[in-house]
């Protein structure tokens, strides 16, 4: 790893101050984004410490890194003795793979001395909707800073992620787009990352799909189709813990998951090929894998001696590091 680069970021990340949050553009956008004035500010205020008014810099070479070994742990969920391996110990509604990828994959790294490690994968992974506003609300006050410290126009976030959804619902049905979404979690308005929730649900219906925030005790199964206050929903975003939807209170998603009423996403299937815990000590077993010894060297760099413990908490894991 080129350790120019690393000490550059090091230096940044000691004695840069200049590039600073803009807490008024962030104020204008989240309105903006949602198109209901007051939103930031009650989201500021019942979220004081949910940005940062800092950036951490991370070097581009480890940046680069993080995605190999991205890549090589989605190579190794397309290899069949993998994928035998890890559905073996699998509950039975994730042995069925109806298409989707899953939307918004998180992998979350540790970045040490010898390079980004990869300790845990999230099938639902948030804060990419207010990362993406946080983006946008990010000043530099020296002129040579933003070109440093990577700042570059925001990518086109919301082309990208209704194309991601367009995608997994093609994946499992074929062609066209879902007209209605509906996000799901437990409780969700008590949820953290509800704001996010309300970002999301702004964005789809400004790419014409009417999206809903909802609670699974307010779905139902009719006729084949889930429905939500009583109309159907064509794709789940989903937020629950719950990854392979045993709670009694999850049954109608579970149902209608199972068969294939709904297109759903993340999924069981999702979870248990690349983000249960226990998948880590998989992944660098060159026999299992069968993946060429380059990407082996890559994909080790995943930390299964970490794993301390898996205690059930209620109906979930707990992963303690």
């Amino acid at each position: 790893m080129e350790q120019s680069a690393i000490g550059e970021a090091e230096r940044l990340n000691r004695g840069c101050f200049c590039i600073t949050l803009d807490r008024g553009a962030l104020t204008e956008a989240l309105d903006r984004e949602v198109g209901a004035e007051g939103f930031a500010a009650q989201l500021i205020a019942s979220h004081p410490t949910l940005f940062s008014a800092v950036p951490l810099f991370v070097p581009a070479t480890v940046v680069a890194e993080m995605m190999r070994i991205v890549a090589a742990v989605e190579a190794a969920a397309r290899l069949a003795p993998y994928r035998a391996t890890a559905l073996a110990s699998a509950p039975a509604i994730a042995t069925t793979d109806f298409g989707p990828l899953g939307a918004f994959m998180g992998y979350d790294f540790h970045v040490t001395p010898g390079g980004p490690q990869l300790i845990e994968v999230n099938t639902n992974a948030g804060g990419a909707f207010l990362n993406a506003v946080l983006a946008r609300a990010q000043r530099a006050c020296c002129a040579q800073e933003p070109e440093q410290a990577g700042l570059e126009p925001a990518a086109p976030f919301a082309d990208d992620v209704t194309h991601m959804f367009t995608d997994e619902w093609r994946r499992q049905r074929g062609s066209g787009e879902p007209a209605r979404i509906a996000i799901v979690d437990d409780a969700p308005e008590q949820q953290y990352l509800y704001p996010e929730f309300q970002l999301a649900k702004a964005l789809f219906e400004h790419h014409g799909m009417e999206t809903v925030i909802a609670d699974p005790g307010q779905l139902a199964l009719v006729g084949g189709r889930l429905n939500f206050d009583g109309r159907p929903v064509d794709l789940v975003y989903n937020r629950l813990v719950d990854f392979a939807l045993e709670e009694p209170r999850h049954a109608t998603l579970r149902d209608a998951y199972v068969g294939g009423d709904v297109v759903v996403t993340p999924n069981p299937h999702v979870y248990a090929l690349i983000a249960d815990k226990r998948n880590l000590a998989l992944l660098s077993d060159i026999g299992l894998t069968g993946l060429p010894t380059l990407l082996i060297v890559t994909i080790i760099r995943v930390r299964p001696r970490e794993l301390i413990s898996f205690e059930p908490v209620r109906s979930q894991l707990l992963f303690v590091m």
